[in-house]
């Protein structure tokens, strides 16, 4: 009877180490992010404000993957991925760069925004899909910076 007690007790005691657990979804998306970073990609959670033409608003804070850019006086844009496959600007004019738009037909439905700063180009993904989805956003990354 008292090793029913206290396995009973043992068992009450470790029950909400089982909620410590990460679930599988979160183990997909840090084994990704670790995946992101082997490749030379940097990751962090960025609050957005995203534009109310958008038909369906992202997540805030959203991820996002970028790297640094290379070229000595790069152009700044922002495009972003109204429906799949079609990149818009802030004033919702399509994306007419034939370079960029090779780049963006290659990445997966679920990115957000891609935008080139002085400093950077940052990609905003759902961080949905499998790994190899991964490398695609990684070698247009590579491409546009």
């Amino acid at each position: 009877m008292t090793v029913w007690i206290i396995l009973s007790i043992i068992a009450v005691v470790l029950s909400p180490l089982v909620w410590l657990r990460p679930s599988r979804s979160q183990s997909g998306r840090m084994a990704m992010r670790m995946q992101a970073r082997r490749m030379g990609l940097a990751m962090q959670l960025i609050p957005q404000e995203w534009p109310h033409w958008l038909p369906t608003e992202p997540p805030s804070p959203c991820p996002q993957y970028h790297r640094p850019r290379t070229a000595r006086e790069p152009d700044v844009w922002v495009y972003w991925q109204r429906e799949p496959g079609v990149w818009v600007n802030q004033w919702r004019e399509p994306c007419e760069d034939p370079r960029l738009l090779e780049q963006f037909t290659t990445l997966p439905a679920d990115v957000y925004k891609v935008e080139a700063g002085k400093q950077l180009i940052a990609l905003y993904w759902a961080e949905r899909g499998e790994p190899d989805v991964l490398q695609h956003i990684a070698a247009v990354l590579k491409a546009l910076a």
